[in-house]
């Protein structure tokens, strides 16, 4: 089975790209969706996570995402605290995941993938990237929020840069790329890795 890494900062359309992926037969482990899961079904996570963050987390079977997103954004070393808790058992569900997939390739999406050190559980990374102001006004229009908190949360990530720099493949979202030439580009990845 082939591991693929699908990363890109806030607002580049990774998880777009993520949903073609799966539309063409790859499967796509979502990290954040998985973290969030994880945060809200184990008791220790949630305790953990009280202690860190100084308030409980989860309230009436609801998670608090928005004091999690607080803090988490607040510096790096804390951002580096919750992943140190709660990524191990994402790597962990992840593995699990892969051993029941049937397909000879997989995905996984995430925001922080090198930040985490998950590019060590794929074989390939494919960074999805855009022009900052195009990232920026995705952001601010799909989260209804500031332009201010969308810019600190570009700042607290890795620099699109390096994140290319870093990357096997790269999937260029900007403005005037259609689906079809997002796709076209999947099909393109697909086949060379399978050549491989």
């Amino acid at each position: 089975m082939i591991k693929i890494g699908i990363t890109g900062g806030i607002g580049s359309g990774k998880s777009f790209v993520a949903r073609l992926f799966a539309e063409q037969g790859v499967p796509c482990y979502d990290c954040d969706s998985a973290a969030k899961k994880i945060m809200l079904s184990d008791a220790g996570i949630q305790d953990s996570l009280q202690k860190l963050i100084g308030i409980p987390v989860v309230d009436n079977g609801v998670l608090d995402k928005s004091a999690i997103a607080c803090f988490l954004f607040a510096s790096a070393d804390n951002a580096a605290k919750i992943n140190g808790l709660v990524h191990p058992l994402v790597i962990d569900d992840f593995n699990k995941w892969c051993a029941v997939q049937k397909s000879p390739v997989v995905a996984m999406e995430s925001a922080i993938l090198f930040e985490n050190g998950l590019e060590k559980t794929v074989d390939y990374v494919i960074v999805v990237d855009a022009p900052r102001q195009v990232c920026l006004d995705r952001a601010v229009k799909r989260d209804h929020t500031s332009v201010r908190k969308i810019e600190e949360r570009m700042d607290s990530q890795m620099d699109a840069a390096e994140k290319v720099s870093r990357a096997d493949f790269v999937i260029y979202n900007g403005s005037g790329v259609s689906k079809t030439d997002i796709i076209g580009k999947i099909d393109i990845i697909i086949k060379s890795i399978l050549l491989c």
